[in-house]
């Protein structure tokens, strides 16, 4: 057989330690091209994306060259990998390698500094209180050590991104999709893949005239919906996974407090809501800028 024409593929079976589902969200396909390298790509089954995670257990005429462990963010549908280019003078590359994927990068190192606003309308006062449980988080196991932020609120009160973000999924009352594409248990909520790797969830908000598409990326200090009715909590939870761990690590986020101050969020009736620009545009492009900071 012409080895140009051999191919795996391989399923990924492996979903952050949290998916029990028959449902795969990557493809990860090796081709032998006409020299005999091996040229890998993925395939991203997923509306939003993913990151994937390549380990290699032997390798024989060939080397690895990547930094390791590889992590690699994949996009929705078709992405390139990485070449194993086969050794001078030595057979066909022979290779065993194990796949992981993660909702977040398992790698990243959160910024604990980041400003993040307070998601309400701005010129309001916030009333924040302890989130004492994660109640439905993840079914009926709550992570061992978390940490959350609670905001009083009213129904129909406009939500906010506290920053820029990749919408990656958006839940409504009842979830009727497939449990393996879940990042959590909780309905009314959206959930953002931050610029340094960490997921943001929104507890409470529905998007009722349906703005908010997944794959899309939403700036800081955009409304992403409303408080549904009946609701009088917003939660926001700032997390990511970790790379040989089951276990979640939580982002303590520091809040702008006013106009030249940041800091952490405490039990208050009375915290001032500002969205300042220049935070707001900290993770914009300048075409960004002169399209959203009007």
């Amino acid at each position: 057989m012409n080895c140009s024409m051999i191919k795996y593929f391989v399923f990924i079976l492996f979903i952050a330690g949290y998916f029990t589902a028959a449902a795969q969200p990557v493809e990860v396909q090796a081709n032998y091209n006409s020299v005999g390298d091996v040229d890998f790509v993925a395939y991203n089954n997923t509306p939003a994306p993913i990151f994937l995670q390549v380990d290699f257990a032997d390798l024989e005429n060939t080397t690895f060259d990547e930094p390791l462990p590889y992590i690699k963010l994949l996009e929705p549908g078709f992405n390139t990998l990485f070449t194993l280019l086969r050794r001078p003078d030595a057979g066909v590359p022979r290779f065993n390698y194990q796949l992981k994927t993660f909702r977040s990068n398992p790698m990243a190192l959160a910024d604990l500094d980041f400003p993040y606003l307070i998601p309400l309308k701005p010129g309001e006062t916030a009333s924040v209180f302890d989130v004492q449980n994660l109640d439905g988080f993840w079914g009926t196991d709550e992570p061992e050590s978390w940490n959350a932020t609670g905001f009083n609120v009213q129904p129909n009160d406009p939500v906010f991104a506290s920053r820029t973000g990749t919408v990656v999924e958006i839940t409504g009352a009842v979830r009727d999709d497939d449990p393996a594409n879940w990042y959590h248990t909780w309905t009314n909520s959206v959930t953002m893949l931050q610029p340094d790797g960490t997921l943001i969830c929104y507890r409470n908000v529905i998007d009722p005239d349906e703005k908010l598409k997944v794959n899309e990326k939403n700036f800081a200090g955009q409304q992403i919906g409303v408080v549904p009715p009946n609701a009088n909590e917003l939660i926001l939870l700032i997390f990511q996974h970790s790379l040989n761990s089951d276990e979640l690590r939580f982002v303590i986020p520091q809040f702008i407090l006013s106009e030249n101050e940041t800091g952490l969020l405490i039990s208050s009736p009375k915290t001032p809501v500002v969205h300042p620009t220049e935070i707001r545009g900290l993770e914009m492009s300048r075409r960004e800028k002169r399209r959203n900071l009007k």
